[in-house]
């Protein structure tokens, strides 16, 4: 068999299990569902997908469809920006030569959400000459629907205008990232300020991507992050720098939290900070386990 892609879609709904149930339903009838993680603070799922390109595509079209039926973005609360019910929808070479596998996926994708869904749908990274998803998600749903509007912004694919209910679709291609948490026992503002030195436009680590988020259901702050290329930026030394900023401003660490799986390297590499992971965390080990094929070279 081939090589499998990945796929992490992010969905939304956090909160009510019935909608998460439903969406996940969809797509692991159609690929291989390797995890589910929500949170009612961010009011987000993100699904981790394996499988071939058009076993993806026919999934996520799934999701995506069922998140559209069941979501509505206006009443949407959390902490966690966002431009739609499917907010975002990567696909992902685990290998850097399915790079161009993955895009051309990603694109087929984009173009059957537009035409079949009937949804606005922004590429952004590699297919879009780097556009980030910042960029699109500034100001939310309304602030897009008032610049596509103007014809400030065209989607790639679908409509031009935006239906407040459902938002836009962000599809993008790209290697394996670390979406990974560090929550604080502190002030919003002590999080904003860590997230700021520690991330790439601060001045901070290469490729990392990271916010200060209140917790208010946990009753914490949060530090969230996706580390783009761990190999450039390694998690171990990424939390090390958390700790010391947060021992510099007096709070402590409540806990870490990995959303989806990490890459067997990079879980390696994270031990030098003490941090462990389960097998079943773990990407290639998961591949080979929910496949049948041994996917840890």
């Amino acid at each position: 068999m081939a090589f499998p892609l990945e796929a992490v879609p992010n969905f939304s709904e956090g909160r009510d299990q019935a909608v998460v149930d439903a969406i996940a339903e969809a797509l692991g009838a159609r690929a291989a569902l390797l995890d589910v993680h929500g949170d009612a603070d961010h009011n987000r799922s993100v699904f981790t997908l394996a499988g071939g390109e058009r076993e993806l595509v026919d999934a996520l079209l799934a999701g995506v469809a069922a998140a559209s039926e069941r979501i509505d973005l206006r009443r949407h609360e959390g902490v966690h920006p966002c431009a739609g019910v499917a907010d975002v929808l990567p696909i992902v070479a685990v290998r850097p030569e399915d790079a161009e596998r993955a895009r051309a996926c990603a694109l087929e994708l984009a173009r059957r959400i537009g035409a079949e869904l009937e949804l606005p749908v922004f590429v952004y990274g590699e297919l879009a000459r780097g556009r980030r998803l910042p960029e699109l998600r500034r100001g939310g749903p309304a602030e897009l629907a008032r610049r596509m509007e103007s014809g400030e912004l065209k989607p790639d694919f679908g409509p031009a205008t935006l239906d407040l209910r459902s938002g836009a679709v962000l599809v993008g291609a790209r290697s394996p990232l670390i979406a990974f948490n560090v929550n604080l026992r502190g002030g919003l503002e002590v999080a904003r300020e860590i997230a700021g030195v520690v991330r790439e436009d601060g001045g901070g680590f290469a490729g990392l991507r990271a916010l200060g988020l209140q917790l208010s259901e946990a009753g914490l702050v949060q530090v969230s992050m996706n580390i783009e290329d761990w190999q450039k930026s390694g998690l171990a030394e990424i939390v090390r720098r958390i700790e010391l900023e947060a021992k510099r401003h007096g709070v402590e660490i409540a806990g870490t939290e990995l959303v989806g799986l990490i890459p067997l390297g990079a879980a390696a590499e994270a031990e030098q900070a003490g941090l462990s992971f389960a097998p079943a965390q773990i990407l290639e080990l998961r591949l080979g386990s929910e496949l049948g094929e041994d996917f840890e070279q």
